[in-house]
């Protein structure tokens, strides 16, 4: 029995901190897991330039209600939920990520927290587990499930290279360069003939 995981930003919604980045003139915040492999060091980096600008949670809160699902992402997301049991485990956060949750009907979503201060200004991110993505699938793989999992940055490679079947969806060059191992598809359609063939569900 399979259960398919997918990553959320760069998935089925777009990259919040690129949204902020635009929002603020905040070039620095553009940078995402795409760019960047050391989510430590680009988490620490944000969060030092959310005080220094004086942006707050709210602040970002605001941004993410205005913000949509890809183009297609819901219906996409509707039809494999039809299939197969589906879980979004993301590196974001439970305050960041509950508009898109409910914007694409409440699926299970595994995610991390975040503290802030009185002033409402972000000063450290909590993580569920270390290497979560990983330790998802590893104990998904206990219960005797076998994984499709969907990612396109690095901060996902762990969770594919785990899963029985690892995609990449609309990947950056960069990383399909260096895990050239993984299927790339650009499109909801492919990626839903994949997963179905994975499935054994094909026409």
């Amino acid at each position: 029995m399979y259960i398919v995981c997918f990553d959320l930003e760069g998935v089925l919604t777009p990259e919040v901190w690129i949204a902020v980045s635009k929002s603020t003139g905040i070039k620095e915040l553009k940078l995402t897991t795409r760019d960047i492999s050391d989510y430590d060091a680009l988490m620490k980096n944000r969060i030092e330039l959310l005080e220094k600008n004086n942006i707050s949670l709210k602040d970002i809160q605001e941004i993410i209600l205005n913000m949509e699902p890809l183009p297609g992402a819901k219906e996409f997301l509707f039809h494999i939920r039809s299939i197969a049991q589906t879980v979004i485990v993301t590196d974001s956060y439970i305050e960041f990520v509950m508009p898109f949750m409910q914007k694409l009907g409440f699926p299970l979503c595994f995610c991390h927290n975040l503290e802030s201060n009185e002033e409402g200004i972000i000063i450290d991110y909590k993580i569920r587990i270390k290497d979560m993505k990983k330790q998802t699938v590893l104990a998904l793989k206990k219960l005797n499930y076998e994984i499709i999992a969907a990612g396109d940055s690095y901060n996902d490679v762990p969770m594919l290279l785990e899963s029985k079947h690892g995609i990449l969806f609309r990947p950056p060059q960069n990383v399909i360069d260096e895990f050239p191992q993984f299927p790339v598809v650009n499109e909801y359609s492919e990626l839903k003939d994949l997963i179905s063939n994975y499935l054994d569900l094909s026409d």
